[in-house]
């Protein structure tokens, strides 16, 4: 199966509710009966991309038609296409790691998937020649260093760990120091994701930012926010308490094949002006995709 029917695949349920809705609204389309853009931006709405966004994004698609007249029905499909993928390119959904170490520091709530997502990228990275190093940093959590460690085995990497409990910042030391000796490219901190209330969080996460920003002074730093897909617009609240906290360069959006409301992808760049840097549309290791805004558009309304 070639990536885009992989993507299409993952992304079915949505792009089943979208397909179907903008089929509907444009059957009868003659370039003058405006409530076509009202169903069309019904269509957005309840695949939550949000009440401005898909507003937004409707007025572009409705100037263009008044524009240049009556188009057919190909052709408002290849238009609101590139308009939704110009909506999503916020910045570079490459990562960033140029230095030896570099490092991959990931954030988010308990239940998103974020060890599972460390373990798919850890995976990735390998496959790409990098030497990996997991850093079990979520210390409050029991068992997840145990999760943690099951993911090192799978992707063949080392993993630095110390007891529940323990300092999370000493950890990312210890394992900051083990991958300077062992010569490793990258780094990938798993973080907390659940403390008692958010001035822990805020102090946590900075003073594990510090330690990095003290030990690797030059290096490449990726902070990820992995979200929960099926949590919708609920994420967008948690995503940016985590902005104003751990200093983010991008989000990965895991469980996308779980819901019927994908758009939640335009309503997170639109709030946040932060590039989708991964998607996750299954449970295998390479279920997790590398985001491309055009082809996730033409997904969505294939």
């Amino acid at each position: 199966m070639g990536l885009f029917d992989k993507l299409k695949e993952g992304l079915a349920k949505t792009r089943n509710n979208m397909s179907a809705a903008f089929n509907n609204a444009i059957a009868d389309f003659t370039g003058e009966n405006e409530e076509v853009f009202d169903d069309l931006q019904d269509m957005l709405i309840m695949a939550d991309a949000g009440v401005e966004t898909s507003g937004e994004i409707i007025r572009k698609l409705q100037a263009w038609v008044w524009e240049r007249g009556s188009r057919g029905e190909k052709q408002l499909r290849e238009v609101l296409v590139q308009l939704l993928a110009d909506y999503v390119n916020v910045g570079d959904t490459a990562l960033k790691l140029d230095t030896k170490p570099s490092v991959i520091l990931v954030v988010g709530v308990n239940g998103v998937g974020k060890t599972t997502t460390i373990g798919k990228l850890a995976s990735r990275l390998k496959a790409e020649g990098k030497s990996v190093l997991l850093c079990a940093a979520d210390t409050f959590r029991a068992a997840a260093a145990e999760q943690l460690t099951v993911w090192s085995e799978r992707a063949g990497c080392d993993i630095v760990a110390h007891g529940e409990g323990s300092d999370p910042a000493a950890v990312v030391y210890d394992s900051i120091s083990a991958a300077k000796a062992r010569g490793r490219d990258v780094i990938i901190v798993d973080t907390a994701g659940r403390l008692h209330n958010k001035a822990n969080l805020m102090n946590e996460l900075n003073k594990i930012r510090r330690v990095i920003d003290r030990e690797l002074p030059e290096s490449s730093v990726e902070c990820l926010m992995v979200l929960d897909a099926t949590t919708g617009q609920n994420g967008l609240t948690q995503a940016k308490l985590f902005a104003q906290t751990a200093g983010l360069t991008g989000i990965v959006l895991t469980k996308l094949d779980g819901t019927a409301k994908g758009g939640i992808v335009f309503a997170i760049t639109r709030e946040l002006q932060l590039p989708v840097k991964f998607i996750g549309v299954g449970e295998g290791v390479d279920d997790l995709m590398p985001f491309d805004g055009l082809a996730f558009a033409e997904a969505l309304l294939s």
